[in-house]
């Protein structure tokens, strides 16, 4: 009789998520993390062309897929951007500098933020970081307007371009 075949015992790849810039630092190496983000921005890369055939340049108009998942697909853009993401301790307390995306009020539009621990100079760099932000995201059919908020911070606010 042959033995049953040897299990592996390592837990399955977990599934990608963007990062929101809400949750913690990435637990893979920054060149594991860096890869990853490259194969999902190829995949929503490979969306846009399948699903927007009717479109002049299907990369240049977010899919049905991304209308539907603003937040996630806003991250993605952003982190595909090498732009950095801010970060959450276990706590819930910034951790790093960075973006921060997050639904807005109104249906359709994403808010981001520039953000950061308290005395790390997130509030000075806001209008650098989000013009980061905005031109990261303009290219890819994301129209990309900033607003003075509570405090007089700025935010952008993201929505699909007609």
């Amino acid at each position: 009789m042959t033995p049953p075949p040897a299990r592996d015992e390592r837990a399955p790849a977990a599934a990608f998520e963007a990062a929101t810039g809400d949750g913690p630092a990435p637990m893979e190496p920054p060149a594991q993390r860096a890869a990853a983000v490259r194969v999902a921005f190829e995949g929503l890369r490979q969306i846009r062309r399948l699903m927007n055939t009717g479109h002049p340049d299907p990369l240049a108009a977010p899919a049905a897929w991304e209308r539907n998942q603003m937040v996630r697909a806003i991250a993605l853009a952003l982190e595909a951007a090498e732009i950095p993401p801010s970060t959450v301790d276990s706590a819930g307390q910034r951790t790093t500098t960075g973006y921060r995306v997050s639904p807005a009020d109104q249906p359709g539009v994403v808010r981001v933020e520039w953000v950061g621990p308290p005395g790390s100079g997130a509030t000075q760099e806001e209008p650098e970081a989000l013009r980061r932000c905005a031109d990261a995201l303009r290219p890819l059919g994301w129209e990309a307007l900033e607003y003075r908020g509570a405090r007089r911070r700025r935010h952008l606010e993201v929505e699909a371009a007609t």
